[in-house]
């Protein structure tokens, strides 16, 4: 049964005022410019009627009138005086004179260009120094005297022509099953959510998500060519940065000491390097020391300045497969290039994507049908990173044993919370705050769709560790959930069309020993009463009659 049109007229419904028609048809309305999704987005709407049908007139001589070339730019400036664009542009306080300067590199306009003092105090909050988005008005004040001429930014629009609610996705979520939310999200990375195999296959690529939403995830996935890798990080929303691989320098990452410029990692909320395997620094050595804090700590020191980011860092690259599509070499960080092949460097990420266990991408898996407005959902993702209270509900209900590694406790929790703000947004509580049926089912729920997970994810970086260093042990601490004893089975394991549960284990890798191959599977999370360990006690899962979408209606009653 196809299931993306229930899915696309639910989305409809629930999010009228912000769900948007993807049709194929539109994008050769944009041949020619490399747009990204929010953008075009903010375009479409800009001109569909209620059905979703677009004016394509309207929307063509809009580019032509906004997004004009350099050439016909300055031509217009010089003979028109003022010019209304919609554009990408870097803001730039500039201390020594004063002003608020601003660079729009697609239209070589690099210098003497400053924002109007009155639009500054109006859009405060969106013209921070970094990349920015919007519709902009030009005037140009030609020069006077010994006064050369410089460029004035005289009004500004962002794309938001709502405010954002966390309050509003967290009520809507309410009307989803939890199978049925993730196709919500993966319908919002515009993706066809039945172009997947299973759930298992939709929560491996909902993972890209993880850094959007928590702060410092750092991620490292690995897969074959083709399978959107890049579309995710470089397209879906302007708080995320995609590096291309090749060589980059200390100034573009962190800090320019010409300049006096921070670099990608003081503006976005993460920042991916892509084709990682061809990545190099002009001074990988400082490369190797500055990362470790950054890292670690968030921290970066520099010679001169000290620097705090929350961004994420994320690691991609193609790597090459068996006719089964399984890895050919078990040694993955192979891939890497040499200035990140350190244990003590690579310890500092959270979890491994299996880019291989995702289908390639084909004409079926772009999305034809509603769904989120890519500016709203990428603010929304942007925002969720301050949200508190989800870490809390680790903290309250998950337990490690005793002496485990720190940066394993930090992984673990980083990504289980990120998998609880994307799965379970409307849990805006702590778990204490629900009466006990609502408490155990709804960690049983964490159980199995956030800490289960992101033991998984962090499993494989440990794993490899041990592959690189026999310094590091390859197994992972065990974790656990205070429940109640003697929960039944859940009714439903989402599984997939074939009601297989998904996979929560590691990859079984050979890591070698004198005798045998090493035990490298995740220890079963095992739960008891009081977060005591019971060996061989079955994973706590739903109670018989309630799933997840009776449970969420009864928080929301």
């Amino acid at each position: 049964m196809n299931t993306t049109p229930t899915i696309s007229q639910m989305i409809r419904d629930h999010f009228p005022d912000l769900a948007i028609l993807k049709d194929r048809r539109n994008d050769v309305l944009f041949t020619g410019r490399a747009l990204p999704a929010f953008v075009k987005d903010y375009i479409i709407r800009k001109f569909s009627d209620e059905q979703g049908k677009v004016d394509d007139e309207a929307v063509r001589n809009y580019l032509d009138q906004r997004m004009p070339d350099a050439a016909t730019l300055r031509t217009r400036l010089l003979l028109e005086g003022t010019v209304k664009l919609t554009t990408r542009f870097i803001v730039k306080s500039d201390l020594a004179e004063g002003k608020v300067a601003f660079a729009i590199p697609d239209a070589e306009i690099n210098r003497r260009a400053y924002i109007s003092q009155t639009v500054l105090k109006t859009h405060a909050a969106d013209l921070k120094d970094g990349e920015v988005w919007g519709a902009i008005t030009l005037e140009y004040m030609p020069p006077k005297g010994r006064e050369d001429a410089y460029i004035v930014m005289t009004e500004f629009q962002s794309f938001k022509p709502y405010k954002p609610s966390i309050d509003f996705l967290c009520e809507a979520r309410n009307n989803f099953t939890l199978e049925q939310w993730v196709d919500v999200l993966i319908a919002a990375m515009e993706y066809n959510p039945d172009s997947f195999d299973s759930l298992e296959q939709k929560m491996e690529f909902i993972s890209r998500l993880l850094p959007f939403v928590e702060p410092r995830v750092h991620l490292i996935e690995f897969g074959p060519k083709g399978s959107g890798k890049t579309y995710i990080y470089s397209n879906l929303s302007k708080y995320v940065w995609a590096l291309g691989g090749g060589k980059t320098s200390r100034a573009r990452l962190f800090h320019n000491f010409k300049t006096g410029q921070h670099g990608a990692i003081m503006f976005y909320d993460a920042v991916a390097i892509d084709e990682i395997s061809t990545f190099s620094m002009s001074e990988p050595d400082e490369l190797e020391s500055i990362m470790k804090g950054f890292l670690e700590e968030g921290s970066v020191k520099l010679e001169k300045i000290n620097l705090r980011s929350d961004c994420g860092l994320v690691l991609m690259g193609n790597i090459k497969l068996s006719e089964n599509r399984e890895p050919l070499s078990q040694e993955y960080f192979m891939v890497l290039p040499k200035v990140f092949r350190s244990s003590a460097l690579m310890d500092r990420f959270s979890g491994f994507i299996e880019g291989w266990k995702l289908p390639r991408l084909t004409s079926s898996s772009i999305l034809q049908g509603w769904t989120l407005n890519s500016e709203y959902f990428s603010t929304v993702l942007h925002m969720m990173r301050t949200e508190s209270v989800y870490g809390q509900i680790f903290d309250d209900i998950v337990c490690c044993q005793e002496g485990a590694d720190l940066r394993d406790n930090k992984a673990v929790k980083r990504l289980a919370t990120a998998y609880c703000k994307l799965l379970f947004p409307n849990m805006r509580c702590t778990v204490s705050e629900l009466d006990p049926q609502e408490q155990e089912n709804f960690k049983a729920l964490y159980l199995k769709y956030c800490l289960e997970p992101a033991v998984r994810r962090r499993g494989i970086i440990r794993q490899q560790l041990y592959l690189m260093d026999k310094e590091f042990t390859p197994d992972m601490p065990e974790y656990s959930i205070y429940l109640a004893p003697e929960l039944p089975d859940p009714i439903d394991d989402f599984g997939g069309d074939d009601g297989e549960p998904i996979d929560t284990e590691a990859p079984d890798l050979d890591l070698g020993g004198d005798d045998a191959p090493i035990d490298t599977e995740t220890p079963d999370l095992e739960v008891g009463d009081e977060g005591d360990y019971v060996p061989e006690t079955p994973k706590p899962e739903l109670p018989e009659g309630v799933d997840d979408d009776k449970f969420f209606g009864a928080i929301k009653s």
